[in-house]
């Protein structure tokens, strides 16, 4: 593969224009109550210029730099997953006919095709864990709908948090994969690849100059160094024995007597899918809606069997969901549901770390085998 094409910083806009021209809503990272959520954008002016972050366990900042890039930070709170697995939605109703019988009927799946731009590579190995659960045996229609509308502009990482851990689980900072289109971001513009037919097609239709061989090789360096300052590592790499042996351990009483149950964890993790189905009376008493939204394995409700709250403490919600990410997803999925975005150590409220939990859980005395 030789040098990509070059699109100068101040030809930007034309790659959100040409998306616009083709049917898409755009969506990107814009500054909104202090954090870098996704939302639609027109003009290049809205992007996050100059913006880099400080996150650590329970912390999250942003400053203003004078940097010329868009993209010099590693993530916000919202992943993917509010995109193709919404937080909340009606999936069917059911209504009373004029006979005075019921009648059911789907609840409409959106269709607008959407460009995101800006979406990281571990981000981007969330979503494939989505489509192997909402797409394997049991296809789900309205993810499989949000994911078939989504074009995908992708952007390697040069700027990790302190609380990132993508190299450790192998799912970044590079963005290798399921993009349509896929950036390295430098002070004067981007080098472009496209991934599919929709990205090549994209990609066409920008005046894109030759890319510089060396500038292209500095770009990949930022990238590679970018991996070297994360310092947080995993025991391992499959951790289910490791984990499965230690449902006694202490750790989890200690950190069980930190742990709120508050879910922050699991709602900005890009892989759980945890939800709970309820119907939902519209206020006429004709129509009700059967509604699925989003939930977690720290609610009490999760658990709730026939009367019975199964995981009544603290602890046993906590090992349940580390134990879950870590270890059994790899019967389920073939691999750790963890993709090392952090993002669960910074929105932490009193900033539990899992990889620190991992170490002590999972990592035997000097001298013993677990």
């Amino acid at each position: 593969m030789g040098t990509p094409g070059f699109l100068p910083m101040e030809e930007f806009q034309s790659l959100l224009e040409q998306l616009s021209q083709c049917g898409y809503r755009c969506v990107a990272p814009q500054v909104k109550d202090g954090a870098l959520l996704f939302e639609t954008i027109e003009h290049i002016n809205a992007l996050p210029r100059g913006i880099v972050q400080t996150q650590a366990p329970g912390r999250y900042q942003l400053q203003q730099t004078d940097s010329p890039r868009y993209f010099s930070w590693a993530n916000g709170p919202q992943a993917l997953k509010p995109l193709t697995f919404a937080p909340r939605e009606n999936l069917w109703y059911s209504e009373v006919t004029a006979e005075g019988g019921l009648r059911f009927r789907e609840a409409p799946t959106e269709t607008e095709p959407l460009a995101v731009i800006g979406v990281r590579s571990c981000d981007l190995a969330a979503l494939k864990l989505q489509e192997q659960h909402f797409q394997g045996d049991q296809l789900d229609p309205y993810f499989t709908a949000r994911r078939q509308r989504l074009f995908l502009v992708a952007i390697s990482c040069t700027h990790p948090a302190d609380t990132c851990f993508c190299a450790a689980t192998g799912d970044g900072p590079e963005v290798d994969s399921g993009f349509d289109i896929s950036l390295y971001e430098t002070d004067h513009g981007y080098f472009v690849s496209p991934g599919s037919i929709n990205g090549e097609a994209i990609v066409q239709r920008l005046t894109l100059e030759p890319g510089d061989a060396k500038a292209f090789t500095q770009a990949q360096k930022e990238v590679t160094d970018s991996a070297a300052q994360q310092l947080r590592q995993l025991p391992g790499e499959d951790l289910q024995h490791s984990l499965f042996t230690n449902l006694d351990h202490p750790r989890w009483q200690e950190v069980a007597e930190r742990c709120l149950s508050c879910g922050n964890c699991t709602q900005v993790c890009p892989t759980c899918f945890c939800h709970s189905e309820n119907d939902v009376p519209d206020i006429s008493g004709t129509k009700t809606g059967h509604e699925r939204q989003w939930d977690s394995c720290f609610s009490p409700g999760h658990s709730y069997l026939h009367g019975i709250t199964l995981r009544q403490e603290t602890s046993q919600r906590y090992r349940q969901w580390l134990t879950h990410k870590f270890g059994s997803w790899h019967e389920q999925y073939g691999r750790s549901g963890c993709v090392g975005c952090g993002r669960c150590i910074t929105w932490c409220p009193v900033g539990i770390d899992p990889t620190e939990e991992l170490a002590a859980i999972c990592t035997p005395p000097s001298g013993k085998e677990n």
